[in-house]
């Protein structure tokens, strides 16, 4: 599927039209609609069910999970054990999604701009409004800085990716932290907002001198220009697999608020890596239940090539096992 194709659906579209109601409904986060749509095709054809997901933000599936208006959601930030009692919730995860800075700067090669967290975090507290400031300056020596001012592009929805991205900002800059803080939605010093990953995709194309930051499905496919990142460890990373797969081998599950820290260790690590959740309900119709998990153990198995396709990161295979028994005791259910 093309990344027109999910501009379009992430309008608010379903993803199949004209399917049985009795199929399940889920929505949450955006980052993880592309290989969720590449799973849901593959799983009708597999299984003849149909699976609508709608990408609302993470935002939106926490609230509609609540509210029972979807039968399966998913979120970039994971509920605290106390919220999940009282929803009446599950939550588990089901791969690792990664986020990138993108810039529309003619002239400039995907990767060929570095950023390190508190260059990022002064162009988003409005201090650094042009590209070629001297902080940007020193970060890319030989590369032809254009001579434009920074537009600053951010989610105006309640974001997971937004959680994360700002979570990074705030671990790497104090001046960030002091400010802003981390969150889903946050009290932006600047920019122009945009709804969900596809809506900051639409409005970065056009608009020469932008900064926006989407999961990296959605820059591959719509050919966006990203940077790399300067570490923890100082290192210069570019983001793809290899970085992402260096920050998830750090992931630590039993911290279930974080499995990996913002801005991870390791040289070869890329700091936005992630790890996002689905959630179903404890006590829904176990035949809906069933037909929900059928689709998740089909994405957390036969879904893994698709998944790898887009540059998103498997869980390990210890993992599944154990989302697996918690199927089994939270839900009395088996794939």
């Amino acid at each position: 599927m093309t990344a027109k194709s999910w501009l379009a659906l992430g309008c608010g579209l379903l993803l199949f039209a004209g399917v049985a109601t009795a199929d399940p409904n889920g929505g949450g986060g955006s980052a993880v609609y592309p290989v969720m749509s590449l799973w849901a095709e593959a799983y009708q054809a597999h299984s003849g069910v149909g699976v609508n997901y709608q990408p609302i933000g993470s935002g939106g599936g926490i609230r509609q999970s609540l509210s029972r208006t979807i039968d399966f959601g998913n979120t970039d930030m994971p509920l605290a054990s106390a919220d999940l009692r009282r929803g009446k919730l599950v939550q588990f995860p089901i791969l690792f999604i990664a986020i990138v800075p993108v810039v529309n700067l003619p002239g400039v090669a995907p990767g060929a701009l570095a950023l390190d967290g508190p260059t990022l975090a002064d162009i988003y507290l409005g201090k650094i409004t042009r590209w070629d400031a001297p902080q940007i300056s020193r970060l890319n020596p030989g590369v032809r800085l254009p001579k434009l001012p920074i537009i600053v592009i951010h989610r105006s929805d309640a974001s997971g990716t937004t959680w994360h991205f700002t979570s990074y900002l705030a671990a790497a800059d104090a001046g960030w932290q002091r400010a802003v803080g981390a969150g889903a939605a946050v009290a932006w010093p600047t920019g122009s907002a945009a709804q969900g990953n596809a809506g900051v995709v639409a409005l970065l194309e056009r608009t020469k001198g932008a900064v926006g930051y989407v999961e990296y499905a959605y820059a591959q496919q719509s050919h966006l220009t990203v940077t790399s990142l300067i570490n923890r460890e100082g290192a210069r990373v570019a983001p793809g697999r290899t970085s992402f797969k260096a920050a998830a081998a750090v992931a630590d599950f039993r911290n279930s608020l974080s499995p990996i820290p913002a801005n991870p260790p390791g040289r070869a690590s890329w700091p936005l890596t992630a790890a996002t959740y689905m959630l179903l309900h404890r006590d829904g119709p176990p035949e809906l239940n069933r037909e929900v998990i059928g689709f998740l153990d089909y994405a957390l198995h036969d879904g893994r090539a698709l998944a790898e396709r887009l540059n998103y990161v498997p869980l390990p295979e210890p993992v599944v096992g154990e989302v697996e028994a918690a199927w089994a005791k939270e839900l009395k259910l088996r794939p």
